[in-house]
């Protein structure tokens, strides 16, 4: 066995094979995969293997029609077999909100040229005629979906990347994995050592076990799951031809065929844990009892939909474990607080989304950053208080509410709270309904009377939102902003060092503060903050809070210079943001400090005392209003609190949620990391460009430079769009008025102060100009929208930057 390699994948799964198949690929010829016992051991060899490209998210529906496609690619190069089915999949909606989703899909599809249209009834019932349609709202048709076989599949990524030159083990369990001063890993395994840049957690039931070893504790969990398989069924053998197989994630049970039967699928509510404290090391190709009573109400609807299920016997039942992130999305990319530890874990539509997590993988190690955004999958998105009663509870939810509609914006309650500021109890009383932001609860919207909820349509708290918003631009509110991320840097290379990892120029004079972005490897925009100096050697840096943990990658990547302290302070601070036209009469109550246009003009900063309690006061405001920041010591929270509220009454002010912030924000064309800025988009796509600074040397300064002459691919605009049911959240497609696809959204949402349904989008260049009409596909239908030439609220920043 070699002693070195340019990585090393732990596990000999389908995932694992297609890591190293797509390495080898990418030209990393020296690469080797352990496995402990026999390929496919774990999950892989009994999965049903389904296959659809299919996503709510759009990235992700890319992925899985890049591995949908790849398929037929691997048996051509390697010879072997990977068993594709593809007579396509109908998907039905049996309720208004799934016809939503389907057809917000549908759009998507069009978007980008994937083959997924509507079907009537006599077409399904000819592509289908064992299905009972009755009751069906929208049946929706994707001709390449089906099934593949999930041991061919797996050889043919081994096959493919032993060609390339990569080695493969088997029955060598890995026993250490050990970093190294240099930044690389030993490998340890009973038939020896191998050093190594990249060290690949790939193993599935056991990656909890392999992340320990590197002292890692990854939120994973087994459950079990059980899918049967029917004896012959007449109709089906007296076929010419395979059925489509079928997805009714209204009945919470999947469909398809296999040999001459059907396979059967559940998720079902009384779901079963398995190995909660370790996946034992022995375990390989075996399986559980049967126990199909806790699927019966499932297989129940199968049944209603599909009579023959319930007249064929049963040839066998597969009950085996599969393991969960507390989302059900993979935990994929580097480790942010190590070197060259790579994970790709908890994925559970395996066969749909191995090709596409194997590339992407790839592209990360050897190029540096992956081609997708996938923040959603991004390990960084959970830190550390997401611990073992966090994760069970929520994969619960997940397993349980396996097929119910994600929809925009919703919050489950599964495994909360987890983090909570001072301030939280007292928000609970006033009525606040909380989000969940990086684990901490921070308020969405404030009524007593009206609950929660989610859907493709506005719901209730619509109004309660709209009153907020109203609220602080004709008075002021109140805005808990303690969730941001807050990180400070001090010493003598502080400057040098905040210099040399973001692209502007940071502030030189005390109490002044500076917008930044931060470039990725591609030239891309990794992110956004606000840096301040607070004093001499002293500054402050503002960023987003569920992106915490993922900026570490960044920040690492610029060695602090002799003298210099980078701390996160999140945790230890708290912050609102008093913002609206009276906020600077009702901050006055509270403080000494000189408030005016002259002595805090916009952008400036300083260290203040408000109702008694030290702040760190930086006039600016998301919501693009006159305003403040005011942050302060976690301790102070709710005296700081207390008071803003107390002298807000006279002005007829009070809280506001972050659901209102994102209205406000909007109305002022303002965009968001994570929304409408990301590594995807090019600064000058953004409309960022002019706060990156050619004079002087930052991170992935080369990139952007590669990038910087090429014109913008796609332009961000603000669009107006004729909505009276539903407003746009995100990823919904833009089309011309002929159908022409030219972009999507990136945020959306309904402006209160101007009466406006906006959204953020990104268009292809010189598609669309100001005034032109284009179709926004909300709820997959297309509604009229107009370009804006600029922001429908305080276009030229006279609330903002004005004495007021």
């Amino acid at each position: 066995m070699k002693t070195h390699a340019q990585a090393v994948v732990i596990g000999g799964g389908v995932v694992g094979c297609s890591i190293l198949y797509h390495l080898a690929k990418a030209g990393w010829s020296d690469v080797v995969l352990l496995e402990r016992d026999e390929l496919t051991s774990g999950s892989t060899w009994h999965a049903a293997a389904n296959i659809h490209g299919l996503h709510d998210s759009t990235n992700i529906s890319r992925l899985q029609h890049y591995t949908m496609n790849l398929y037929k690619e691997l048996e051509e190069e390697t010879g072997q077999s990977c068993g594709v089915f593809q007579p396509g999949s109908l998907y039905l909606a049996q309720t208004e909100d799934r016809e939503h989703q389907l057809r917000l899909q549908e759009a998507k599809a069009r978007r980008y040229g994937m083959n997924f249209h509507e079907v009537s009834r006599d077409e399904a019932e000819r592509l289908h005629p064992l299905v009972d349609y009755d009751g069906i709202r929208c049946i929706m048709y994707e001709p390449d979906g089906g099934n593949v076989d999930p041991s061919g599949v797996t050889n043919a990524y081994a096959l493919g990347a032993r060609q390339r030159g990569a080695e493969i083990i088997r029955f060598c369990p890995v026993t250490g994995t050990d970093p190294q001063p240099d930044g690389t890993w030993i490998v340890r395994t009973a038939k020896g050592d191998i050093r190594t840049p990249w060290v690949i957690n790939a193993a599935g039931l056991w990656a909890r076990e392999v992340a320990a070893m590197a002292g890692i504790e990854l939120p994973l969990i087994p459950t079990e799951h059980q899918y049967f398989v029917t004896e012959t069924i007449t109709e089906i053998a007296a076929m010419d031809r395979r059925l489509p197989s079928v997805a009714d994630r209204d009945g919470e049970y999947y469909l398809r065929q296999e040999g001459q039967g059907l396979l059967v699928g559940a998720y079902e509510k009384d779901m079963r844990f398995w190995a909660e404290d370790g996946t034992p090391q022995g375990f390989g190709h075996e399986l559980f009892a049967d126990d199909l009573e806790r699927i019966e109400p499932n297989m129940m609807r199968a049944i209603d939909r599909v009579p023959v299920v319930g007249r064929a016997g049963i040839k066998r039942v597969i009950n085996g474990p599969m393991i969960w992130s507390p989302d059900s999305s993979a935990l994929f990319g580097p480790v942010p607080e190590l070197t060259g530890y790579f994970c790709c874990c908890g994925i559970i539509p395996g066969f749909s989304q191995n090709g596409g997590l194997g590339r992407l993988a790839a592209e990360w190690m050897v190029e540096g950053e992956p081609s997708l955004d996938l923040f959603g999958w991004d390990l960084a998105r959970y830190g550390h208080w997401a611990g073992k009663d966090f994760t069970k509870a929520r994969v619960h939810d997940q397993y349980a509410h396996r097929f119910k509609i994600h929809f925009p914006g919703e919050e489950r309650d599964a495994g909360r709270p987890v983090r909570n500021r001072p301030v939280y109890d007292m928000q609970a009383g006033m009525g606040a309904k909380f989000g969940l932001n990086y684990g901490w609860e921070h308020p969405a919207f404030f009524d007593k009377n009206v609950e929660d909820s989610a859907g493709y349509a506005r719901q209730p708290w619509w109004d309660v939102v709209g009153r907020e918003a109203r609220m602080l631009r004709e008075n002021a509110g109140i805005i808990d902003i303690s969730n941001f991320a807050k990180y400070r840097v001090a010493g003598p290379g502080a400057e040098a060092w905040l210099n040399a990892l973001f692209a502007n120029h940071m502030p030189r004079a005390v109490g002044r503060s500076c917008l930044t972005p931060l470039i990725g490897k591609r030239g891309g925009v990794a992110g956004d903050f606000t840096v301040t100096k607070l004093a001499e050697d002293d500054f402050w840096i503002l960023g987003g809070g569920a992106a915490e943990r993922y900026h570490l990658r960044f920040f690492r990547q610029v060695p602090l210079p002799d003298g210099t302290t980078f701390e996160s302070l999140t945790e230890a601070t708290c912050g609102f943001n008093v913002a609206g036209p009276q906020s600077r009469n009702l901050l006055a109550r509270l403080t000494n400090a000189d408030l005016s246009n002259e002595a805090f003009p916009f952008f400036r900063s300083a260290q203040i005392t408000v109702a008694g309690v030290d702040c760190v006061a930086i006039r600016v405001s998301f919501t693009g209003d006159l305003g403040w920041e005011l942050h302060c010591a976690e301790a102070d929270q709710i005296s700081l609190y207390t008071a803003l509220l107390d002298a807000g009454r006279e002005f007829d002010a009070g809280p506001v949620g972050s659901r209102a912030l994102m209205s406000l924000r909007l109305e002022k064309g303002y965009g968001s990391w994570g929304r409408d800025y990301s590594p995807e988009y090019w600064p000058h796509e953004s409309g960022l460009a002019g706060l990156i600074k050619r004079d002087k040397d930052f991170l992935n300064k080369d990139s952007w430079l590669k990038i910087e002459a090429h014109a913008p691919r796609e332009d961000m605009v603000l669009l107006s769009i004729d909505a009276t049911t539903a407003d746009a959240s995100g990823a919904e497609p833009v089309f011309l008025p002929d159908g022409t696809p030219i972009g999507q959204v990136s945020s959306g949402a309904y402006g209160y102060s101007v009466n406006q349904s906006l959204a953020l989008a990104y268009l292809k260049s010189g598609s669309a100009k100001p005034g032109d009409e284009v179709h926004v596909a909300i709820l997959g239908r297309p509604h009229t929208a107009r370009v804006l030439a600029e922001p429908p609220f305080d276009p030229n920043g006279q609330r903002l930057r004005g004495p007021q």
